[in-house]
């Protein structure tokens, strides 16, 4: 979170350490494997499991918003004695690739969102995990989506 609350990863075996250390110290891991969702609805869907949103969740970027407050707030998908919640967004390079705008879009509403938890004392991160070695976006929260420290380079992703 020195840089971003979402960060990329490239190799697995980094993600993995990422994990790990995250694991170790008390952190909520959610991975949420999203490399079948090539269409909105899909990413909902998988979002909306992992984090055990409502049965009235809309499914669409404004729901997500509003329940991603619910769950900065405590009041489901993050247990209340942990460090923080870490969303692992496994194979993202697929829905980012269908869908760009909304790809872009639940980043900026996780960094948002991992904002206000701060307020409440919390700690949400995002690791976005791609098989495209190349992907970029758009600063998210107004804060750029940057590749880990061991991949910064561009090199070290080749």
């Amino acid at each position: 979170m020195v840089n971003t609350p979402v960060t990329l990863y490239w190799r697995q075996e980094l993600l993995e350490q990422a994990i790990s250390w995250l694991d170790l110290n008390g952190y909520q891991v959610v991975r949420l494997d999203v490399s079948s969702c090539e269409h909105e609805p899909d990413l909902h869907a998988v979002i909306a499991a992992g984090l055990d949103f409502p049965d009235y969740y809309g499914r669409n970027l404004n729901a997500f918003n509003d329940c991603m407050r619910d769950v900065v707030a405590g009041r489901y998908g993050w247990a209340s004695n942990v460090t923080g919640l870490v969303l692992v967004l496994v194979a993202y390079d697929t829905f980012a690739r269908s869908r760009p705008q909304p790809a872009q879009a639940v980043l900026d509403i996780i960094a948002a969102q991992s904002r206000n938890a701060l307020l409440f004392g919390r700690r949400l991160i995002c690791l976005v995990q791609s098989r495209d070695p190349q992907i970029s976006f758009e600063p998210v929260g107004a804060l750029p989506v940057v590749w880990n420290d061991a991949e910064w380079l561009n090199s070290r992703r080749q």
